[in-house]
């Protein structure tokens, strides 16, 4: 039982991470909407298409038992499956 408390520490700690990920994320957009024009009209439809597209990936993981038998294991995959496009997008907008 302790191993699962543990667990479940490490996972909260990852979510934590990603939130100031997710949070430097929109911030840089925030900063590219604000500026107008057609840059920030692409990186709106982009950020629209991103979110679509992932919860759709995401939810057949889920439908199909892609993301695990457990809820620790979907919980380790959510945050692989959201924190790698997180992370992506702040490369991107940081160049």
């Amino acid at each position: 039982m302790a191993y699962r408390h543990t667990q479940w520490l490490g996972i909260g700690f990852d979510a934590w991470l990603t939130t100031l990920e997710a949070m430097s994320v929109i911030w840089l957009r925030s900063w590219a909407l604000a500026l107008g024009g057609p840059a920030a009209d692409r990186e709106a439809r982009r950020m629209v298409d991103e979110k679509l597209a992932a919860n759709a990936a995401f939810g057949w993981l889920l439908m199909t038992g892609g993301a695990g038998r457990s809820p620790e294991a979907a919980a380790r995959k959510a945050l692989r499956h959201y924190g790698g496009r997180v992370r992506a997008n702040q490369r991107r907008l940081t160049r």
